[in-house]
């Protein structure tokens, strides 16, 4: 299944990046620029997932396009 995802590999050659600030938003930002600002429950959920991604390359950059909308494209 996973296969299907991202078969034009635009994840991988231009990935989506985060931080988490201060107030507990998720920042998530591609190509530097901002794409989207996740806050509140779906913020914290973001991080925990996001934290339990760890080193997961591919399962972060998941969570943050579908965190966006923007994984269907």
């Amino acid at each position: 299944m996973t296969g299907d995802i991202d078969k034009r590999g635009r994840l991988e050659s231009d990935p989506f990046d985060a931080s988490v600030t201060a107030s507990g938003a998720v920042l998530i930002s591609r190509g530097g620029r901002l794409v989207t600002t996740v806050r509140g429950k779906a913020a914290e959920r973001l991080a925990i997932a996001l934290d339990r991604a760890g080193d997961d390359d591919r399962a972060t950059q998941l969570l943050l396009a579908k965190a966006t909308g923007h994984y269907k494209h």
